[in-house]
C-alpha cells in the first residue's frame, strides 16, 4: 500500500477521473438508451409472456371444467338411459307376463268348456244308453210276466195298488 501512495500522481488521478466521467457522460448519452430500452423490452416480453401463461393456465382451467361438466352431463344421461333401459325391461316382463297369464286363463276356459261339452256328451251318451238297456229289461220282464197269465192279473193288482196309496 506504501508503494500505491509513493506512485500517487495527483495529475494522472484528475486525467483519470476526466476520462471515466466522459466514459459515463458517452455511456449515458449514446448506450444507455438502447440498453434501457432493449432492457424494458425484454421486460415487456417476459411479461407478455407471463401474462400470456396466466391467460392459457385460466384457458385450461375453464376446460378441465368444461371436460368436468360434460364428462358429468354424460354420466347423468348414461344413467337415464340404463334406468330407462330398466324400466323398459320390467315393462316387457310385465305385459309378457300378463299376456301369459291372460292366454293361461283363456286356454284353461277353453278346457273347461271343453270338458263340460264331453261331460254332457258322456252323460247324455249315458243316459241314452240306461234307457234303452232300461228298455230291454222292461220289455223282458213285461214279456216273462205277460206270457203267465196269473202273474199278469199279480201284476195288475199290485199297480192298482199303487195308485190307490199314491
Amino acid at each position: 500500500m506504501d508503494k500505491l501512495l509513493n506512485d500517487f500522481s495527483p495529475g494522472l488521478f484528475v486525467v483519470q477521473t476526466i476520462l471515466l466521467l466522459l466514459l459515463i457522460f458517452l455511456m449515458v448519452k449514446f448506450a444507455w438508451k438502447p440498453i434501457l430500452s432493449s432492457l424494458n423490452e425484454r421486460e415487456e416480453g417476459i411479461q407478455g409472456a407471463l401474462d400470456a401463461a396466466e391467460n392459457a393456465k385460466r384457458e385450461m382451467e375453464n376446460l378441465q371444467a368444461d371436460n368436468q361438466k360434460l364428462l358429468q352431463e354424460a354420466r347423468l344421461e348414461r344413467e337415464a338411459m340404463l334406468k330407462e333401459a330398466r324400466e323398459m325391461k320390467a315393462q316387457m316382463i310385465t305385459d309378457a307376463e300378463t299376456q301369459a297369464q291372460a292366454q293361461a286363463n283363456k286356454m284353461i276356459e277353453q278346457a273347461q268348456v271343453a270338458i263340460n261339452a264331453e261331460k254332457k256328451s258322456a252323460m247324455a251318451e249315458l243316459k241314452s244308453q240306461v234307457a234303452s238297456l232300461s228298455l230291454e229289461i222292461a220289455e223282458k220282464v213285461v214279456r216273462e210276466e205277460l206270457s203267465n197269465k196269473g202273474k199278469q192279473l199279480e201284476l195288475v193288482e199290485s199297480m192298482l195298488d199303487d195308485a190307490k196309496l199314491n
